[in-house]
């Protein structure tokens, strides 16, 4: 437990020094001079209501295999770091309100190993895969959404295992199977909902710019 306080405290103090609620600040409107709310406020509203359900769902039943789902990378890929971090903080505490089964401590290595770790190694992917594999549609898509997620999932999984998290019902031998089908279940989503925002919405991804991946100008 000490471990999750530090890496959290550590991860939200960093990103709140970054000012995160700058990025929802109002915008001039593209047809006149009013101002409109920040098109990121929708996927920070989405994920305060939807994500703390999938972060609870393995109190709130009983199965042999508690599915563990992050979305963190989704997160990361929709607002940005510095404000997924302390985006990802607040459904840790709503997941533990809304489920009677999920303690402080328990929602403490929710939000360290589902959603700090895992979005602060997506950050750490996505500048990679920027500076290696460059700026075109189908990384930002494939690499960083898709592949990077399971990655960033699969790892965040084996230390959490690793400082003694195990998963509930499966063995030493087999957690680390299950942490890689999982971590893939939840790359398939991120990517899915990265390609159609791109496609509709891509004022809902912080981390997307048309005239860097694109070529479009302004």
């Amino acid at each position: 437990m000490v471990l999750e306080a530090a890496l959290t405290t550590i991860a939200l103090l960093a990103a709140l020094g970054l000012r995160p609620w700058r990025l929802l600040g109002s915008q001039m409107a593209a047809n006149g001079p009013a101002r409109e709310p920040s098109p990121l406020l929708t996927p920070l509203l989405a994920t305060l209501v939807v994500l703390p359900w999938m972060w609870a769902l393995p109190t709130l039943h009983a199965m042999p295999l508690q599915l563990q789902w992050s979305g963190a990378c989704m997160v990361v890929l929709m607002l940005g770091w510095p404000l997924a971090i302390p985006v990802l903080v607040g459904v840790g505490v709503i997941a533990c309100l809304v489920s009677p089964a999920m303690g402080w401590p328990e929602a403490l290595g929710a939000i360290a190993w589902q959603g700090v770790v895992p979005a602060t190694l997506a950050l750490i992917v996505g500048a990679l895969v920027r500076r290696f594999l460059g700026t075109h549609l189908f990384v930002y898509v494939l690499g960083r959404a898709f592949l990077g997620t399971v990655l960033c999932l699969f790892a965040s999984g084996a230390l959490s295992q690793w400082s003694g998290q195990p998963l509930p019902g499966v063995g030493d031998e087999l957690s680390l199977v299950a942490r890689w089908l999982m971590a893939w279940g939840d790359a398939f989503v991120t990517g899915m909902l990265t390609a159609i925002f791109v496609a509709f919405k891509p004022q809902w991804l912080a981390t997307w710019s048309d005239p860097l991946y694109l070529g479009h100008p302004k």
